[in-house]
């Protein structure tokens, strides 16, 4: 077998940008309601469930799609919540709207928490950190999630629980 290698110079589209830098907004000491943002990936239902069988606060449910922004009107259920977990980023395109919707929601005075799969996390990181928000609140769940039954999701979701509630400020 003859294998030829060609080595081509890759352009980052994230590269540094001049984005102003976005304050994240603080998560409150009294958390009324979280609003689970599912993207109806396969699977991100069975992590904000979990989550939310595991913390002990009112919940609003809300959903997105997973490869396109949220609309206004998904836009103003989710900021029903004091606070919005967002899931799943596990692809290019889903974290890619993962993350803006979040700073979107940052930006209109919203804390969020956003939940992507180790594969993802930096570009995750590269993407808000071009945006001005390199501090969003990021969540990294071990990858595969999509094609897993739903007790392999529970059990990777369990391991990141105590994560969320460091962030949430509850124990």
């Amino acid at each position: 077998m003859r294998v030829n290698v060609i080595e081509k110079e890759v352009i980052d589209p994230l590269a540094e940008t001049a984005a102003e830098k976005i304050k994240l907004s603080y998560i409150p000491k009294k958390i009324n309601k979280i609003t689970y943002f599912d993207n109806t990936k396969p699977n991100a239902d069975v992590i904000l469930s979990t989550i939310k069988e595991n913390i002990d606060i009112d919940s609003i449910d809300a959903e997105k799609p997973a490869g396109d922004g949220a609309t206004d009107e998904q836009m103003k259920e989710a900021k029903k919540g004091d606070v919005i977990i967002l899931a799943l980023g596990d692809c290019g395109s889903c974290t890619t709207w993962i993350i803006l919707d979040a700073i979107k929601l940052e930006k209109e005075g919203k804390p969020t928490i956003c939940i992507c799969t180790h594969k993802f996390t930096d570009y995750a990181y590269s993407l808000a950190k071009a945006q001005g928000a390199e501090d969003l609140r990021i969540v990294e769940i071990e990858h595969p999630i999509a094609g897993l039954k739903a007790e392999e999701v529970k059990v990777k979701t369990l391991k990141i629980i105590p994560e969320i509630k460091k962030l949430l400020n509850i124990n």
